[in-house]
């Protein structure tokens, strides 16, 4: 069974920089594709990136392109989220989630807090 651990949170000034880490156990984990997710407080979670299995294919939410950056290292089976340019308007709790031999994102890690102010 596949787990998902976050890592790379913390709060920073307007402007900065983040790079948040998800690293994948258990079995197959570097085929899976893959997505970063948030949630700001009072708000539904919501899409902010994701990765096919390969890395060929990436997607942004329209409110991230241009500053975050999704990658993976399949050989340390860990997605990245650089993340540049914060606003405080990215505030939130950051979810890893695999698509593990699904359609669906169907693992989900326990989320690191972003805290960006102004």
């Amino acid at each position: 069974q596949v787990q998902l651990v976050e890592s790379g949170g913390g709060l920073l000034q307007a402007g900065g920089s983040l790079r948040l880490s998800c690293t994948a156990s258990g079995r197959a984990s570097s085929t899976y594709d893959m997505g970063w997710f948030r949630q700001a407080p009072g708000k539904e979670r919501n899409f902010v990136a994701s990765i096919t299995w390969s890395g060929i294919r990436t997607n942004y939410a329209e409110s991230v392109k241009g500053r975050f950056t999704i990658t993976r290292d399949n050989a340390k089976n860990t997605v990245y989220l650089q993340m540049n340019s914060l606003k405080p308007e990215d505030t939130a709790v950051y979810y890893c989630a695999a698509k593990a031999y699904s359609s669906q994102y169907n693992v989900w890690g326990q989320g690191t807090q972003v805290t960006v102010s102004s």
